[in-house]
């Protein structure tokens, strides 16, 4: 049966337009439906938003710790509306971006919603396509949690959306949206309080970087309420009262749910198509990115696999080399860097200290201190945290994770590192860059303890 294109592409996020762009590099027919905007949660309401807004919290502690070397500066004041307008406009311009990518490579676009029709099949606007290949990149979408008021919280779509800065916020969860959330609003001028059901937050990261972290946000101000569940959201007049299941209560001016994102498979046909998911509704998938049906495959935040945009764009690519380019790869989820923009933020890749001793002995190598910026202003908080994790059999360095300014940008140099299988002694005959926090990656010379 003649098929009017080779491949489709539902979903015009990262995953999806690189595999659409590269595909058609490659020769193929190729075309790609959006129903919301080009580019996804990151281009629009994720990465590039949140650190635009990061980087405006960040000017405000600068311009306090100026007078400390010597600049005389006023009371900073944050104009709310001004931002807004800055970061709209990168926004964007990048969105606007990867439509024009599409288009220079002669992939056929759709403004418009998507569905599956049946195996091999899409529907859009009213209309039936073929398909060779299908790819489902619908990515994902954010959950509230089923309690009563819950429609008065918002989600965290709805801060690159407000008219103007909250004075109250209480943000609902442990993980990165909400502890970087709380981060910006509060360098932004509100009093915040963070509520999660664990003893730290960040599940899922190293012990070290999760009690670190705890530490520095309550030192600038945010109130941590671990071991707590919210049960119901009342608006009253003074604005929204939110109860725990301890029975404590609070008024807030905005409720943030930032308790987890769900894959975006609802009405998406998906049944028609004979395709399966798991309970949390990700499409399953085996190793090559494949469904349960032929020709159908699915990528990024809707599998639930590693939720991050490059490895969302990593995959896209390979899965087009491999359908169309006679490359067969595969992108590895192993290692995999990723940040956290809390203040100070996180940087970190590989095994954590639990995950190694669950692997063999490890040594755990680990620094602490005040970078020398802070020994200046004094800023409490402002501590960072470095690690290493060695394999105490082959010498490798399985993991490296660091609290504190610029780890990120510190931490993708160290991944290249660890995913070419450098060895501690590597690091320790690497010069160090002086004076830096970096060059404590290269120094570490005693490990802490050895576990496994």
């Amino acid at each position: 049966m003649a098929h009017d294109y080779d491949l489709f592409v539902i979903g015009g996020g990262s995953a999806g337009v690189r595999c659409a762009r590269i595909a058609a590099g490659h020769g193929a027919r190729v075309a790609i439906a959006e129903e919301r905007f080009w580019g996804g949660t990151c281009v629009n309401v994720g990465c590039v938003p949140k650190k635009i807004m990061v980087q405006a919290a960040e000017y405000g502690m600068w311009a306090a710790d100026a007078p400390a070397f010597g600049w005389e500066a006023t009371a900073p004041k944050h104009d709310w509306a001004a931002l807004a307008r800055a970061r709209d406009a990168e926004v964007a311009r990048l969105s606007a971006i990867y439509k024009r990518l599409l288009a220079g490579v002669n992939a056929t676009v759709f403004d418009a919603r998507a569905t599956l029709a049946g195996p091999g099949e899409v529907e859009v606007n009213g209309t039936r396509i073929r398909a060779r290949h299908i790819l489902i990149a619908t990515g994902g979408t954010p959950a509230r949690l089923p309690i009563p008021g819950a429609e008065h919280g918002l989600v965290s779509d709805d801060l690159f959306t407000l008219p103007e800065l909250p004075k109250r916020v209480v943000v609902l969860g442990g993980g990165y949206i909400a502890l970087e959330f709380a981060c910006i609003l509060k360098g932004l001028g509100a009093e915040v309080e963070v509520v999660y059901r664990a003893p730290l937050p960040l599940r899922g990261f190293d012990e070290d970087i999760r009690a670190a972290l705890a530490e520095a946000l309550t030192a600038q101000g945010i109130v941590l309420t671990p071991d707590a569940t919210p049960t119901r959201i009342t608006r009253t007049d003074a604005g929204l009262m939110l109860t725990l299941s301890s029975g404590d209560a609070r008024e807030a001016d905005a409720v943030f749910f930032a308790t987890g994102r769900v894959p975006n498979t609802r009405g998406l046909g998906l049944e028609a198509a004979g395709v399966l998911t798991d309970a949390r509704g990700a499409i399953r998938v085996d190793a090559d990115h494949r469904t349960n049906v032929p020709g159908i495959y699915a990528l990024g935040d809707v599998i639930d696999r590693v939720n991050l945009t490059p490895m969302a764009t990593a995959t896209g690519h390979a899965l087009a080399d491999t359908l169309f380019g006679g490359r067969p790869r595969h992108a590895s989820y192993a290692n995999v860097p990723t940040a956290v923009f809390t203040s100070p933020p996180i940087g970190t890749v590989g095994l954590t200290e639990a995950e190694a001793a669950e692997q063999g002995p490890a040594e755990i190598y680990v620094t602490r201190f005040t970078p020398m910026r802070h020994t200046i202003t004094g800023r409490a908080g402002r501590k960072t945290l470095m690690k290493l994790i060695v394999c105490a059999r082959t010498r490798r360095v399985l993991g490296a994770h660091m609290l504190g300014e610029d780890a990120p940008e510190i931490l993708q140099g160290i991944a290249i590192a660890i995913v070419a299988g450098a060895t501690k002694e590597d690091f320790d005959r690497t010069i160090g860059i002086h004076p830096t926090a970096a060059e404590e990656f290269v120094t570490l010379r005693t490990p802490a303890r050895t576990v496994g």
